[in-house]
């Protein structure tokens, strides 16, 4: 019986077989999806060791289950490589260096598919910050912009949680005490929206320069 699973995401079936086929003899077993919806629903399914992602799929794109897949604190620990013929269609969307993830070029030989593998199975080990989605392509950790983690399409941004302010009692408490405390935490949110912004203004015109 088979303890490792290997989720092979691609709508070509030579790409698929000679994945397999290069594959060494071993304790694990071959999943195909040809299409992004199949492979996302073995993702949610299945309880995989490595994933192998083409960036170019019909039904639901590469692009999308990448997202999909590092929006979950879980499947994003899952060892990834990402397959394309054309590495630029990966960095328009994704910033180099590939932190968390390793860049498979079509075609592959043998070693370049170990080798992806070996590197995908390394930096999933790396510790990832926590993440907040907020729709941006940034990601900022302790407010410091972070241009190298723009993959992740995320913002770590500081939280405004009324657990951050004394939570007062009903007992020698004013209302009006209360309605100053919850402006506060209207008003700490507004300054954390203004600053998304910034950032994602700042992201976009780096990525400009560097073009």
């Amino acid at each position: 019986m088979a303890s490792n699973k290997i989720l092979v995401i691609d709508d070509t079936t030579v790409v698929r077989v000679k994945v397999r086929e290069m594959l060494p003899p071993g304790n694990f077993e071959v999943l195909e999806a040809k299409d992004g919806v199949e492979g996302l629903n073995f993702i949610l399914q299945e309880k995989l060791s490595l994933i192998m992602l083409d960036f170019l799929l019909p039904k639901m794109s590469g692009w999308e289950v990448f997202q999909k897949v590092q929006a979950d604190p879980e499947l994003r620990k899952i060892p990834l490589v990402i397959m394309s013929g054309r590495k630029e269609e990966v960095t328009e969307k994704i910033t180099e260096p590939f932190e968390y993830f390793e860049f498979l070029g079509k075609p592959f030989d043998q070693k370049q598919l170990i080798g992806a593998i070996k590197l995908a199975m390394a930096k999933a080990k790396q510790p990832r910050p926590e993440l907040v989605s907020v729709g941006a392509g940034v990601s900022v950790k302790n407010s410091t912009l972070s241009t190298s983690a723009v993959a992740n399409g995320t913002v770590v941004a500081p939280s405004v949680a009324t657990s951050n302010v004394a939570t007062p009692s009903t007992g020698g408490v004013s209302e009006a005490e209360i309605n100053a405390l919850n402006e506060k935490i209207v008003k700490m949110q507004a300054e954390i929206d203004g600053l998304k912004k910034q950032l994602t203004q700042v992201v976009t015109f780096i990525k400009q320069k560097i073009k």
